[in-house]
């Protein structure tokens, strides 16, 4: 066929989706230009969706090549700013409000929880982490964070800082080994306080630690904010699939969506020989997430190095592990991809910047 030319490539284009929004592409092609064959593009893509940048440059050069046989196409992805639109009544700047969860203690929840605003701060996105278990606060100890929160200009608790991400937990507020014995109404006054009086600033995400089981917080939370969804963490054992299962049911009944299940502690891999031993069982979580239609997100393995890392609050060094880097990026590959076909499937309405 002949060369397409620079308005059908354009046209063309129009017919993708934004994988934040779900919304067209048409504000954030910023350049087209074609040369006989050699199709040409530069596209914006908001931080919030870096996680997935390969595969989104994959789409559009596979998508371009398709409607346009015979050439081919170069396409080179941009930064593209949208502010986050104010969530709830507290005006929280945040695109995605996560909460991770597990139905008991003990399944590594925190570590998982840490592990995931690590990996998307990684690949680019603007993320606070929130330690909402205010009995067991395992966040200062994870992230390295030391000290006692202040007060800025403005009244806000300025949080924490564990390399660019903020942290913000009832740990830094109250001094070490002194247990929280709170009721409801006070547990309900503390996660107000952390969502709407910490100075988080503009964020993609605010994964949330929750406490283990269900209860008090998450009903809080369902009434502060709109919450985009839950992760559930659990191992493969049954009795922690049966919890798990639980906590699903709670997130329905307070009709926050359920966005995916992470399996910890599938196997140990032995630094000596390097078999694989299941441990705990394997594969049950994967199991249940397909039998009740829920996205799997990964499984985290067992790592001895990656254990030794939480203990001295070094969780990040994780990341340059490659025996365990593949499986934490890929958990935080796999959730921005089930918030990616949520978009897509219903696009938001949001207002979108104008070039200049």
């Amino acid at each position: 066929m002949s060369s397409p030319t620079q308005e059908q490539v354009q046209q063309s284009l129009e017919k993708l989706q934004d994988p934040e929004t779900g919304r067209t592409l048409k504000k954030q092609i910023i350049e087209v230009t074609v040369d006989s064959s050699d199709i040409n593009v530069k596209i914006g893509l908001t931080s919030f969706a870096l996680p997935i940048k390969d595969s989104f440059r994959k789409e559009v050069t596979d998508h371009l090549q398709k409607e346009f046989s015979g050439t081919s196409a170069t396409v080179e992805i941009v930064d593209y700013v949208r502010p986050a639109t104010p969530k709830g009544q507290i005006g929280l700047k945040a695109k995605a409000v996560i909460a991770v969860a597990a139905g008991k203690g003990g399944v590594g929840k925190s570590t998982a929880a840490t592990t995931l605003a690590m990996g998307l701060k990684r690949a680019g996105c603007s993320v606070g982490l929130l330690d909402a278990d205010v009995y067991g606060p395992s966040l200062p100890h994870l992230t390295g964070t030391r000290g006692q929160v202040t007060k800025g200009d403005n009244g806000k608790i300025i949080p924490l800082d564990a390399e660019g991400i903020p942290v913000m937990s009832i740990g830094y507020m109250i001094p070490p080994g002194e247990a929280v014995i709170w009721r409801g109404p006070m547990l309900h006054s503390a996660v107000t306080t952390f969502v709407r009086d910490t100075d988080w600033g503009e964020l993609d995400y605010l994964i949330i630690d929750m406490p283990p089981g269900t209860g008090d917080i998450a009903l809080s939370l369902s009434q502060l904010l709109p919450l985009t969804g839950a992760v559930i963490v659990c191992t493969p054992q049954e009795v922690a699939l049966i919890d798990a299962i639980k906590a699903v049911g709670m997130f329905r009944k307070v009709k926050i969506p359920v966005l995916g299940v992470i399996e910890n502690m599938s196997s140990f891999i032995c630094p000596d020989n390097g078999k694989s031993y299941d441990i705990f069982g394997k594969g049950g979580a994967k199991e249940y997430a397909q039998q009740d239609n829920i996205a799997f997100l990964g499984e985290i393995p067992i790592n001895i190095q990656m254990r030794e890392r939480g203990d001295a609050g070094k969780m990040n060094d994780n990341f340059d592990d490659p025996n365990i880097a593949p499986y934490l990026e890929s958990v935080a590959r796999e959730l921005v991809k089930t918030l990616v076909a949520n978009a897509k499937a219903n696009p938001v309405q949001v207002q979108l910047p104008v070039l200049g």
